[in-house]
C-alpha cells in the first residue's frame, strides 16, 4: 500500500523519509504523504528455544502493539541463505510497516539476525528496530527439540538449532544493533512473556 504513490501511481520503496519521520516523498512526482514511522520488535532465537511460546503468551495479551509470526508467510522459494533471505526480510518489514499505520508497533517473532534487517530497503520507514534473542542452556535446548514432537528428530537438524543458540549467546552484544539476551532456561512461560513485554513498553515510552 504505502509503495505506491497515492498521486502518480507509481509503484516504490525508494521514497525519502522526512528527518522527523512524518513524510514520505516520491522520487517520481515529489508528492509527500504523512506516515506513521514506528519502531518495530523482532523476537529471535533458535528452533525450539522457545520464542514462539513466549510470542503466543504476548497475543493473549496484546493492546498496544501487534504481534505476528514470520513462519506464517515462509516458502522454500524464499530460502537463500546466500543473499540472508533478502527477499523474505523486505516482505516482512513491508508487512510490518503497513500494519504499524494504525498506530501500534509490530513485535516479530522469527529466526533471525539484525543485517538480515538492517540492509533492507524498508528499513528505512521504521524508527528504531528493536532486538531480543532468547537463548537458553545447550543440554535443555536439546531435550526441548528431541521430546517435542513439531520438531525434526535429525540430528542435523538439532545441530543447527543448538549451534545458533550458542552463536546468539556470544555474538548478542557484537551484533549492530546489539540485541538484547533472555535466557529462559529457568523461566516459566508467563515470566519470559512479562519480561519481553516489559522490553518493549521500555522503548515504546521513549
Amino acid at each position: 500500500m504505502l509503495n505506491t504513490c497515492v498521486k502518480c501511481k507509481k509503484y516504490s520503496v525508494e521514497k525519502q523519509i522526512s528527518s522527523d519521520g512524518r513524510f514520505m516523498t516520491c522520487l517520481f512526482c515529489g508528492y509527500s504523504q504523512e506516515i506513521r514511522q514506528m519502531p518495530l520488535f523482532i523476537i529471535t532465537g533458535a528452533s525450539g528455544v522457545g520464542k514462539s511460546t513466549i510470542s503466543a503468551q504476548l497475543f493473549k495479551k496484546e493492546k498496544d502493539y501487534i504481534v505476528m509470526e514470520s513462519d506464517i508467510l515462509w516458502d522454500d522459494s524464499f530460502n537463500v541463505p546466500e543473499n540472508n533471505y533478502r527477499e523474505y526480510r523486505e516482505l516482512w518489514l513491508r508487512m510490518c510497516k503497513n500494519i504499524s499505520q494504525i498506530g501500534k508497533p509490530v513485535v516479530l517473532c522469527g529466526c533471525a539476525v539484525p543485517e538480515q534487517f538492517e540492509n533492507c530497503l524498508e528499513r528505512r520507514y521504521f524508527s528504531e528496530i528493536h532486538y531480543i534473542t532468547v537463548v537458553c542452556d545447550e543440554d535443555i535446548l536439546y531435550k526441548r527439540l528431541t521430546e517435542d514432537q513439531h520438531y525434526e528428530k535429525d540430528d542435523g537438524y538439532v545441530k543447527v538449532s543448538i549451534d545458533f543458540n550458542t552463536w546468539l549467546k556470544e555474538n548478542a552484544d557484537k551484533t549492530q544493533p546489539n540485541m538484547e539476551l533472555l535466557d529462559n532456561s529457568h523461566l516459566t512461560v508467563d515470566e519470559a512473556a512479562e519480561i519481553v513485554e516489559n522490553w518493549i513498553f521500555e522503548h515504546i515510552s521513549i
